[in-house]
């Protein structure tokens, strides 16, 4: 599992920005920038669009103040769910980033496995990056949501 001073691994993404697809690189998203990242076991699911999301909408400013040049919001769904989940919670601040096969939630060890449910998701966390180096990690414990959200971020910078 990822954990604090590790590299981000080298990804290919799918990303889909006022109507148009494009597909970042980790290196594109991540180096010379300082990046909050936050993933979410699903767009559109309760806590995903009640708190985890909105939090970090309203909070996006204050990151900024902070330094952070950019927020990116990661799950595994298509970049269409993505792009509409964005739309739909006004996230105009937030790169709304599909990891569509998981490839990146395995790769740094918190993918899940939901069976039936919805399959391969990513477990909900959030990290500090700058320039391609996890500098803080919150990792949620199953079912539950108390480290990953905005405000403890901010507090963290």
């Amino acid at each position: 599992m990822i954990k604090v001073g590790d590299t981000l691994p080298e990804i290919t993404f799918s990303l889909r920005e006022n109507g148009e697809g494009t597909n970042p690189t980790t290196a594109d998203l991540f180096t010379n920038k300082k990046v909050v990242l936050f993933a979410v076991p699903g767009a559109f699911t309760p806590t995903c669009s009640n708190a985890h999301l909105p939090g970090y909408i309203t909070l996006a400013d204050k990151l900024a103040d902070k330094g952070v040049d950019n927020i990116i919001c990661l799950s595994v769904n298509d970049a269409f769910v993505m792009e509409a989940w964005g739309k739909s919670q006004n996230a105009e601040h937030v790169t709304m980033l599909a990891d569509g096969g998981g490839e990146f939630s395995q790769a740094i060890g918190l993918a899940k496995d939901t069976g039936t449910f919805g399959g391969l998701r990513s477990g909900r966390y959030s990290m500090l990056v700058e320039n391609s180096i996890v500098k803080a990690l919150h990792i949620e414990a199953p079912g539950k949501f108390e480290v990953s959200d905005a405000q403890t971020m901010l507090a963290s910078l």
